[in-house]
Formats: structure tokens, C-alpha cells, sequence
């Protein structure tokens, strides 16, 4: 049998390094380029100096921020937080240095276009390097052929994944399972029962990865059996803890002196220094738009507002907040006044919304007002969307774990929003595919994480959203 090669283990270092020299290249060549077409002329020692300079902090600030677009299990939205990252903390890092060091560098209007062009480019390049690490590993000679024992919860969503992300180049053969008729994992092929496995992987070898999703005291002897074939024929094996009845995207290990334990999801907000990070950034967002921009928009909404439809310009209703604190949130009324307001959710064709209200809700404009609630430390920019008190007693009591989406701050925008599942809950399933993003996005939380979805809800609203009326 041909032996496979895997591009995350012998080429990795390989690849990294060839990345990291080529956007080194691509950093000092934009550099070169704006200051020599575009910048005054400078002698060519300080020229040198300077890019020197830059080149050594956007290779030290890569090297931090890391090289992942290659790995399997990168997911696209990634790379783009990656790129961001990293030439924030290199075009933060490159003016202050050059100018404490009096290096040259050009006017800053200048320095904004080369860095637009440095974003750009680095994205292009990674995305390239992206889509032939894709081609490498949906290769049928690259591809990984993987077993699973069990039929859990677990099981069944990591098989959805490895289905529904066929970039990652996973293959599953099929599952084991002794309970065939009680639990299944529906689209794979069911290969016996638990016995069979050992003989299964003789007849077999090409199967890379085992991921067994059992009951800790399951056959005890079987399972050791089983990890002892493994290691010895070369085969990597996962335990993938059995919790069905959780939501949670990830299981975290966690040591106190030598006895292990695990977490249900890990909080990154729960750590004082990321809470004062992101509402440092709230505030400083929320006074820059409140400053900047909304002046204008309360002008126009206000004019409009008041022409077209009798009542005030603002409503307010009590939501949902943090640890189920209850608060009142501002928007632009975009609905005729109405009793059913704290009672039922918008819907496409609604009657009371006006021809100016749809205007408002489509742009997303009725939810600016929301950043004095983030300046009053009720809300964040982004987090799970606050709910009417209504629903959270309605949904708290169907959809388990619903009430842990109230551990952080309610949002102005939200990873569930971006994803799909704004607006109106039509059926129940759309609502737990919220809580489960919002459930996902506590768990991955981070500063870059919320800058991109500040970038996504932009995009949408101007590129309009199905789902915002």
C-alpha cells in the first residue's frame, strides 16, 4: 500500500516558512512601491533603514500571530481574522517604532493606502495558498479514511461536520455501534458492532483515525484493545466524550494538581483582562460613532419619522440582559404605535411597520440608538441579541440551555446574525440554531472575532440581508 503524506505533518514547517518569506516579500515590495511611486524621494540609506524596520516587524508579528490557512480544520473565517490580526498589530507596531525612530516613512493618508493594499494582498495570497491546500487534501490519495465507534450526540455532529465541510478531506467508512436500533449516525454506513472493530481495521489498514464516543465504563477491555491496536498499526485515536445532552461546541480538560477534570465550554469573557479589553473597545466605538455619525442619522430618522408617521421618534422595551437582568433598549420606531408591540416578533409582511419603518430595519438604522445602551454598560457591540422578556420565558422553557446565552452582554450585532439566523424564528429549530451560535460564539471569543463580525454586519447592510425586515 502507497504510503500517505500529510501536509500538516512532514511539509508544515516547510510551508510556514515559504508563507512567511513570500509576505515578507509582499511587505516590503508594497513598501518599496508606494514610496517610491507615490512618497517623496529620501536618500536610499534611510530608505533601506526603514524598510529594514518593516520587514523585521511584520515577520515577528506573523510569527506571533501564526500560519494556519493549510491546516485541515481551518475554517475560511479564520484565515481572514489571521490577516486582520496581523496587520493591526504590524501597522500599530510600524508607526510607532519608524517614527520613535525617526525612520522615514510617508505621509500617513499614504501609509492608510499602503496598509489597505497590505491586507488585501496578504488575503489574496493566503486564500491561494488555501485553495491548493483544499486540492491537496481532497486528493484521493490525501484524503483521511476514518472509522467511529458509538452513535452518540457527539458522534453525529462531528460526522455533520466532516460531511459538510468535504474541504477538510475527511472520508468516514462508516460506525460501530451495538445498539443499532435505538441510535444511528443517519447517512453513515453501520459496519457492526464493537466486537468487530479490531478484525474491521485488519481487513483495513488504511483507516487513518478512530474517534470512539462511548460510555467511560463501556467494555473496558474492548476499548483498551482497541487503543492498543491503534497505537501499535500506526492509527490515531480520538475519544470524543459522550454528552448528549449538550449544546456546547467543545469539551475543555482542565488540571488541578494531578487530577483531571473537565468544563462545559470555556469562557474567554470570564477572564478580567479580555471583560476590560472588549469594553474598552465598546466605549471607545460607541463615543466614536455616537460622535461621528449618529448626529446626522437622528436628523434625517427624526424629519422622516415625524412626517410620516404620528408618535415618538424612539421606542423602548425591556429585554433580556446579562445573567437575566432585565433593561430597557432604545431603537428608531420603525412600526406604527401598537399594543402587541412587547407580544410578537416582526415578520416579513407585518401590517404595522410603515413603508419608512422597513427602510429603517432594512439598513439596520432603528438598531443605532442601541450604542447608548452599550455606552450604559447594558450591551456590548457584539453579543447575543437581546430578546423580549416574552420569549426568554417562552424559549427558556424548550430549548434546553437557552439561559446560558445570558452569561455575557446582549449584543447590537452577533455571530448568529451574521450566520444566518437574524430576524424572525418561524420554527423552533431556527431559534436553537441561534442559541447554539451564540453558545459558540462565548466559547471563541475574541477581540478579532468581534471585529469581524462588525465587518460581516456592515457588509450585510450594504449589501442588504434577506432576513432584516
Amino acid at each position: 500500500m502507497a504510503k500517505t503524506v500529510h501536509i500538516t505533518s512532514r511539509y508544515s514547517k516547510l510551508l510556514v516558512s515559504f508563507v512567511l518569506m513570500m509576505e515578507v516579500a509582499i511587505c516590503g515590495g508594497l513598501f518599496t512601491l508606494f514610496a517610491k511611486h507615490h512618497g517623496s524621494m529620501v536618500p536610499d540609506a534611510d530608505f533601506m533603514q526603514s524598510l529594514v524596520v518593516i520587514c523585521t516587524i511584520y515577520f515577528a508579528v506573523s510569527i506571533e500571530s501564526g500560519v494556519n490557512m493549510h491546516m485541515r480544520r481551518t475554517y475560511d473565517y479564520e484565515v481572514l481574522l489571521g490577516v486582520l490580526k496581523t496587520v493591526c498589530y504590524y501597522s500599530l507596531l510600524s508607526v510607532l517604532l519608524l517614527h520613535i525612530g525617526r525612520f522615514y516613512v510617508f505621509q500617513w493618508q499614504l501609509y492608510i493606502q499602503y496598509l489597505a493594499a497590505l491586507f488585501a494582498s496578504v488575503l489574496l495570497f493566503r486564500y491561494i495558498i488555501r485553495y491548493f491546500s483544499k486540492m491537496y487534501h481532497q486528493s484521493p490519495k490525501h484524503r483521511r479514511k476514518v472509522i467511529m465507534i458509538g452513535a452518540g450526540f457527539n458522534n453525529r455532529a462531528l460526522f455533520a461536520e466532516f460531511s459538510n465541510n468535504q474541504a477538510m478531506g475527511y472520508d468516514v467508512l462508516g460506525y460501530f455501534n451495538d445498539k443499532q436500533g435505538n441510535e444511528t449516525i443517519k447517512g453513515a454506513k453501520y459496519l457492526g458492532t464493537i466486537d468487530h472493530v479490531i478484525a474491521y481495521l485488519q481487513q483495513n489498514p488504511g483507516v487513518q483515525e478512530v474517534y470512539c464516543c462511548l460510555p467511560v465504563d463501556y467494555k473496558l477491555k474492548t476499548q483498551e484493545q482497541i487503543i492498543r491496536y491503534c497505537e501499535q498499526h500506526f492509527k490515531h485515536f480520538f475519544v470524543v466524550p459522550l454528552m448528549s445532552s449538550f449544546k456546547h461546541q467543545a469539551l475543555h480538560l482542565n488540571v488541578l494538581g494531578s487530577v483531571p477534570y473537565m468544563s462545559f465550554f470555556d469562557d474567554p469573557l470570564s477572564t478580567v483582562g479580555n471583560r476590560l479589553v472588549k469594553r474598552t473597545f465598546d466605549i471607545a466605538f460607541s463615543l466614536v460613532f455616537l460622535i461621528g455619525f449618529f448626529p446626522l442619522i437622528f436628523i434625517v430618522v427624526a424629519i422622516v419619522t415625524k412626517i410620516t408617521m404620528p408618535g415618538p421618534i424612539f421606542f423602548k422595551q425591556k429585554r433580556s440582559g446579562i445573567n437575566g437582568k432585565e433593561f430597557w433598549l432604545y431603537k428608531f420606531r420603525s412600526m406604527k404605535v401598537n399594543s402587541n408591540s412587547d407580544l410578537l416578533q416582526a415578520t416579513k409582511h407585518d401590517p404595522r411597520k410603515t413603508a419608512w419603518g422597513n427602510i429603517l430595519r432594512k439598513t439596520s438604522l432603528d438598531e443605532t440608538p442601541q450604542f447608548f445602551n452599550v455606552l450604559l454598560g447594558d450591551m456590548s457591540v457584539v453579543g447575543p441579541r437581546p430578546h423580549m422578556l416574552k420569549h426568554t420565558l417562552e424559549y427558556s422553557q424548550v430549548i434546553r440551555h437557552y439561559m446560558i446565552r445570558h452569561y455575557i452582554k446582549p449584543g447590537i450585532t452577533g455571530w448568529s446574525q451574521v450566520t444566518g439566523f437574524r430576524g424572525e424564528t418561524k420554527e423552533l429549530s431556527e431559534m436553537d440554531g441561534r442559541v447554539k451560535g451564540d453558545i459558540w460564539y462565548m466559547e471563541h471569543w475574541s477581540f478579532w472575532l468581534d471585529i469581524y463580525i462588525i465587518l460581516k454586519t456592515i457588509y450585510n447592510a450594504i449589501a442588504g440581508d434577506k432576513k432584516a425586515y
